[in-house]
């Protein structure tokens, strides 16, 4: 099997106030290899992110090297998103409301917060971070 079907795995790490301020490549590989990277991010709580566009694109650049100035309007917009995440998931919970008459106006009532917290990326092209086996 060609590196062009085998799933793919990259783990970028930024440090804001670092004096080079670009994202780093701090992990990449293919299956097995891939599989450990995704396990590892998922294990931490980390976001994984597929895109097999921006995978070609990260796969290109050397292991501890620095994204090129090319995906850093994506990786950028990517990490903002994220951000807004965040502040979605770590902001208290509302106050409970009234209990409703009728199962009926419980439904209607109550909103849907995974909804809220799973609202869809702003740039719906934005090429994420991992991608998944090509078939």
């Amino acid at each position: 099997m060609s590196r062009m079907h085998r799933k793919s795995a990259a783990a970028l790490a930024y440090d804001a106030p670092a004096a080079d301020g670009a994202p780093r490549v701090v992990a990449k590989g293919y299956g097995l290899v891939a599989d450990m990277i995704i396990a590892r991010a998922k294990e931490a709580g980390l976001y994984v992110h597929e895109s097999p566009e921006m995978m070609s694109l990260l796969m290109q650049v050397d292991l501890d090297s620095k994204i090129p100035p090319q995906l850093y309007q994506a990786v950028a917009e990517l990490l903002a998103w994220l951000h807004q995440l965040e502040a979605v998931s770590s902001a208290p919970p509302p106050a409970p409301e009234p209990a409703p008459d009728s199962a009926s106006e419980s439904a209607a009532a109550a909103p849907d917060r995974a909804a809220a917290q799973r609202r869809a990326s702003p740039f719906l092209s934005l090429p994420p971070l991992r991608t998944s086996s090509s078939d």
